[in-house]
């Protein structure tokens, strides 16, 4: 396993259960001793995690944000495949949200087929992928610039959705837990989202599978405030279940 790769998986070991145990990853990945501290030195120098006796500690807090760049590579497929079975969902001069975020993009490049649409975003990257659509009626919701994320924040982009009452959210985040519901890293985006959510008849939450089982910093919304929820298919049965439980519709790309 190149080293890339497996600095991926340790720091989605460490995500999952906030630790990680040299031995454990020498089993694992089939690798000396030696070349685990020597990954375990790379990513604390790049501030990724904290060396403790006998492996490391997460260093990131729950306000740490992954740069957007980074996230576009990271479960590329899935995403994908959740921006195709989303799109499925979305009919013929419909009005829609679409909020900011890289599983979210996939959506919108699923639309180029679609007519009669009213398309609401804070996301210029969104916007962007569909300014020349001739079938889509395009509303950017204005706002203060997060220059890394291309999002658009602040009153303006909050107050617009006072105005406007959409068929279907698609809402993204930065966590999903059964108990806590959508959580997102920066407190800014939480209040656009909110802002959304009140004026959808229906909310999709898109994210995959390896959101769940995570809190971020700021709440979003509980899970008794979405109605369908869309991702891939790796997504751990139990999690499923409790799902399925809550009377919330699961849809799984």
């Amino acid at each position: 396993m190149i080293s890339d790769l497996r600095h991926k998986r340790i720091l989605e070991k460490i995500e999952a259960d906030d630790t990680v145990v040299v031995s454990e990853l020498v089993k694992e990945f089939n690798v000396s001793e030696m070349t685990i501290r020597r990954d375990l030195i790379i990513l604390e120098n790049r501030g990724l995690l904290r060396r403790v006796h006998g492996g490391a500690v997460s260093q990131r807090g729950r306000s740490y944000e992954p740069p957007y760049l980074a996230r576009t590579s990271e479960n590329l497929e899935a995403k994908q495949r959740i921006g195709r079975a989303a799109a499925e969902v979305i009919q013929n001069g419909d009005s829609i949200t679409l909020d900011v975020g890289t599983t979210t993009l996939e959506i919108a490049r699923n639309l180029h087929a679609k007519q009669g649409l009213t398309v609401i975003t804070p996301s210029l990257r969104i916007a962007n992928e569909l300014i020349d659509h001739p079938g889509i009626r395009l509303i950017l919701t204005g706002g203060i610039l997060r220059s890394g994320e291309f999002s658009m924040v602040g009153h303006l982009a909050e107050r617009i959705f006072a105005d406007f009452f959409v068929d279907k959210l698609f809402l993204g985040g930065g966590a999903v837990d059964m108990k806590v519901g959508v959580s997102e890293f920066n407190i800014e985006d939480t209040l656009v989202k909110r802002a959304m959510l009140k004026s959808a008849k229906k909310v999709y939450l898109v994210a995959d599978s390896s959101k769940f089982r995570q809190v971020a910093f700021t709440s979003i919304v509980p899970m008794s405030g979405v109605h369908t929820v869309i991702t891939d298919t790796e997504l751990d049965s139990q999690t499923a279940s409790l799902i399925r439980k809550q009377n919330i519709e699961l849809i799984l790309a």
